[in-house]
């Protein structure tokens, strides 16, 4: 990736965030004021953890051990004189799959999810996180035909990267491109990040940035 891009990813990423909003339901969500973007992932993929390091902020998205933490929409922008959420907006989704939490809990995040991701008309891109030692599993499937359905754009972000080898980091990569294929909202490209060690965060940023600037 060329340096211009990432470093407009940088500057972009570099600047003081916030939370803005959590949102239980689709009654209670922000204004569509500015361009969006979302993490979505199996619980404990590490969404918080990446969203963090994107910002630099250790503390800006709350991270747990106990899957289904994440128990909201949560959002996240830079405070801005044209108002709250007028530029991008980071979203931190429910994790999707084993959750700590009543049966029913779950089935209303995951109806929010379906919901918020048919319904949000300012939503550029979904990140679609996949623990890099595991791969995509068939409740990712279900997630990826989901957003397939609703025509919304996503791509796939590997996480925990460092914790395979450079070979089968390599092999997880094409095997994964070659089952996208046939998806068509599906952004042929992969980024494959390490939050612990900052690799493929700078991609991530500049990937980012671009679809940003695409949308506004």
């Amino acid at each position: 990736m060329a340096d211009d891009a990432i470093e407009v990813g940088r500057k972009l990423f570099a600047r003081p965030w916030t939370f803005w909003r959590g949102t239980p339901d689709m009654k209670h969500l922000p204004p569509m004021t500015g361009v969006e973007i979302a993490f979505a992932g199996r619980s404990n993929v590490g969404k918080s953890s990446l969203i963090n390091a994107l910002v630099g902020q250790n503390q800006l998205a709350r991270t747990s051990n106990t899957p289904g933490r994440t128990q909201e929409l949560n959002f996240f922008h830079v405070p801005s004189e044209a108002g709250p959420g007028t530029g991008l907006v980071v979203v931190d989704m429910p994790g999707y799959g084993f959750a700590a939490a009543p049966e029913a809990k779950v089935k209303a995040w995951t109806k929010v999810i379906h919901d918020y991701l048919r319904g949000r008309q300012n939503l550029a891109r979904v990140y679609v996180l996949i623990d890099a030692r595991h791969g995509i599993k068939p409740v990712d499937v279900e997630v990826l035909d989901e957003l397939g359905k609703a025509a919304v754009s996503y791509q796939i972000v590997l996480t925990k990267a460092d914790q395979i080898s450079p070979a089968a980091l390599e092999t997880l990569i094409a095997t994964t491109l070659e089952s996208l294929k046939k998806r068509a909202a599906a952004f042929p490209e992969i980024i494959a990040t390490s939050s612990r060690k900052g690799e493929g965060i700078p991609e991530l940023r500049a990937a980012i940035a671009r679809v940003a600037a695409e949308r506004a």
